[in-house]
């Protein structure tokens, strides 16, 4: 079973599933453009919008905005109590880990000094990660999805926003001169779930299209930071892919 990530909160109220959607790409940009400490405080924010969607899972009737608890570790700590009857993931382990999230989100981003490593990227790497899982959790609950199933929707559920990318409509424009054709197609594809070649092409203003397929795209496919499906003209970036865009956009910024 496979559903379109366009569809995958249609079953909440538009405005709660926006709340989430918007609290979920910014952590996803902020991370993406190494802003540790913006990634740690809007984990509290998509917190609010995930406790709010269980809760109406739970209890059958979902509000229309996300809503913050006065004590949100002792409002989870109330559904794991209350709702008895339910599946373990919305009744412990989604609520547990909402726990976990906003104890990083409250009190781990001040205060650090010395090491080798900056203990704001390791908190905002948790922060993403827990996030992810979260999100993944909740298409599985609300469409009846295997894991791995709902974790390919949730990775294709919102394009990052990056500001070295403009955008109108469906068209895309690095912004960025004096790049190379292999950076804009990193930043271009960033920017979007997938795509054709032909978008692609046009994006780029590219008059060759021969030549960018020989000269950048089967190469950046052989060394796996794209796939490109030359049958069906499709592109997108693979998780080498991710990281070279990830480190070109904070080398930019």
């Amino acid at each position: 079973m496979s559903i379109d990530p366009k569809t995958a909160f249609a079953a909440l109220p538009s405005t709660l599933a926006q709340d989430l959607l918007d609290a979920y790409a910014e952590i996803l940009t902020n991370y993406a453009e190494h802003r540790w400490e913006p990634s740690e405080l809007n984990g509290g924010k998509l917190c609010e919008g995930v406790y709010t969607i269980v809760e109406g899972y739970l209890s059958g009737n979902y509000p229309t905005r996300a809503n913050k608890p006065k004590n949100l570790p002792a409002a989870c700590l109330t559904i794991e109590n209350k709702y008895t009857a339910a599946a373990r993931s919305p009744r412990i382990q989604i609520p547990r880990m909402i726990v976990a999230l906003y104890e990083i989100r409250n009190n781990r981003g001040v205060g650090h000094a010395g090491g080798d490593v900056n203990p704001n990227q390791m908190d905002a790497t948790a922060v993403l990660y827990m996030s992810k899982w979260l999100m993944a959790e909740l298409v599985r609950l609300l469409h009846g999805l295997t894991t791995e199933q709902a974790s390919e929707v949730v990775e294709a559920l919102v394009e990052r926003e990056i500001s070295l990318v403009w955008k109108w409509g469906d068209k895309r424009r690095v912004i960025r001169t004096g790049l190379t054709l292999k950076q804009q197609v990193l930043l271009l594809l960033a920017s979007v779930t997938d795509t054709t070649e032909a978008e692609l092409i046009t994006w780029l203003e590219h008059k060759r299209p021969n030549d960018l397929r020989k000269a950048v795209l089967r190469p950046m496919h052989k060394d796996r930071l794209i796939d490109f499906d030359e049958t069906a003209k499709v592109i997108q970036l693979l998780p080498p892919g991710v990281e070279a865009a990830e480190k070109l956009i904070h080398s930019l910024s």
